[in-house]
């Protein structure tokens, strides 16, 4: 079974090229980020048509999660558990589509869409780390109740976990930008340290592996990528992957994401 995510940067922009990916790479199943699109502007049909059943969270323009998959789709849960809100001043905090989750084929897929802290000083920031913070919790549970559970906690996390996840370090933290701070790792190493498993590094351990390009200055021709889309897979889930691939032929050509496809085979 093939388990891909991608952050298609507006899936209404770029729904003939997730049609066209996914019969070409004949993934089971595909987990979308950034959406950008409320449930009734959703392209339903694109996907019925090759076969899928989709889940989709979508409140507004901004955010918005989904899960295609023509292996099942049970169970579905849009938020999880005590997800933090966020609230401009003066306004009264929402939950934000950024989290849904489906079974699929005995696999319980989350689409992920972690907020972008923005600034390092910005409350996106706060928000940002609680968010990670609530989500941990609920990853260590979920393996406390069933240690041979087999969890997906896959998509955008807007977090470069090492050096080498990023074209230049020292760009980074000349800019004071967001991505490498160390209390932004710390939140990802957390999930490690539960057990999850990070399958593409350990199988795509060296530099140079990016998922993302930013649309300014060049920055794919340069590979001036990062590495911030990730499949963390529990441990039992992690002992049946057999394959990874990111696919960085879709970053080429007009109409392209900023991301690309992360994928993982299961046995």
């Amino acid at each position: 079974m093939k388990i891909a995510t991608w952050n298609v940067n507006s899936i209404r922009a770029r729904a003939d090229r997730v049609e066209a990916w996914l019969e070409r790479t004949d993934a089971d199943v595909l987990a979308i980020q950034e959406t950008k699109a409320k449930d009734e502007s959703f392209p339903w049909e694109a996907f019925e048509f090759s076969g899928y059943e989709v889940a989709h969270f979508g409140l507004s323009q901004w955010n918005g999660v989904a899960i295609a998959s023509r292996v099942g789709l049970e169970d579905v849960e849009r938020t999880f558990p005590g997800q933090p809100s966020f609230g401009k001043e003066g306004q009264e905090p929402v939950q934000e589509a950024r989290a849904i989750a489906a079974t699929c084929a005995g696999v319980r897929v989350w689409s992920l869409y972690i907020p972008n802290g923005r600034g390092l000083d910005d409350p996106h920031m706060v928000y940002k780390l609680e968010w990670l913070s609530v989500l941990r919790d609920r990853a260590r549970e979920w393996l406390q109740e069933d240690p041979r559970a087999q969890i997906a906690l896959v998509g955008d996390w807007n977090v470069a976990p090492q050096d080498h996840d990023v074209w230049d370090m020292q760009f980074f933290l000349d800019n004071g930008m967001t991505h490498v701070s160390a209390p932004e790792r710390r939140a990802f190493q957390a999930f490690l340290d539960e057990g999850y498993r990070d399958v593409v590094r350990e199988r795509l351990p060296g530099p140079e592996v990016y998922t993302y390009w930013d649309y300014t200055q060049l920055r794919f021709p340069r590979n001036e990528g990062m590495r911030i889309d990730f499949q963390l897979c529990s441990p039992a889930l992690a002992e049946r992957v057999s394959d990874v691939s990111i696919d960085r032929d879709e970053r080429k050509g007009k109409g392209a994401s900023d991301h690309v496809p992360v994928v993982i085979e299961v046995e």
